[in-house]
């Protein structure tokens, strides 16, 4: 799976969150806060298995009958399904060659009930639990905060995050039992 980067206004929003959090005053966060911040969005999404922020995905699978589920969640939409023949250019496969499930859960399918003739092809998907920081669960985003603070305060040791982080995100956490699909 490859993602587009949180954006910059929403890691710039999580710092003044985190910057609050930390009673600190304009211009006192400095690049190791952004940092800290820009780190606890990314520890965030990989513990809740959830895109925090929607943005750009892209996922790499091999094409057939069989649904093949989409690595980020919740999946809002697929942009674009690309084939990857070895050797050629890649070329926009068609909507009638492939089909779509986004279930309630926000889970993404997609397979090919037709023989497309390639190994490989290329999913593009937008994905994500908020389009903007001031849409992010209220939960989410003050165990963001807190971790974010966390990472800043004891930079310098080997402290461990506070078990908060985890109580605010875990109604959140996404898991997946097993490997679903082949990939």
């Amino acid at each position: 799976m490859t993602a587009s980067a949180i954006p910059a206004a929403v890691i710039a929003d999580a710092v003044a969150a985190a910057g609050a959090y930390l009673r600190l005053t304009q211009g006192e966060a400095d690049d190791v806060l952004t940092r800290a911040t820009a780190t606890a969005l990314a520890l965030g999404e990989a513990y809740l298995g959830t895109a925090i922020v929607t943005r750009g995905f892209g996922d790499v699978i091999r094409p057939g009958p069989d649904w093949r589920l989409l690595d980020a969640k919740p999946v809002q939409a697929v942009t674009g399904v690309t084939a990857l023949p070895a050797g050629a250019a890649p070329h926009v496969l068609p909507v009638d060659a492939y089909a779509i499930d986004i279930d309630g859960d926000g889970d993404g399918w997609i397979r090919f009930p037709v023989t497309i003739g390639v190994e490989r092809v290329a999913v593009a998907y937008v994905a994500g639990l908020a389009t903007t920081w001031a849409d992010v669960p209220a939960a989410v985003a003050q165990g963001v905060a807190a971790l974010a603070a966390h990472l800043f305060e004891a930079r310098a040791s080997d402290a461990q995050p506070p078990a908060a982080v985890a109580a605010l995100w875990r109604p959140f956490r996404r898991m997946g039992i097993g490997a679903a699909v082949m990939r």
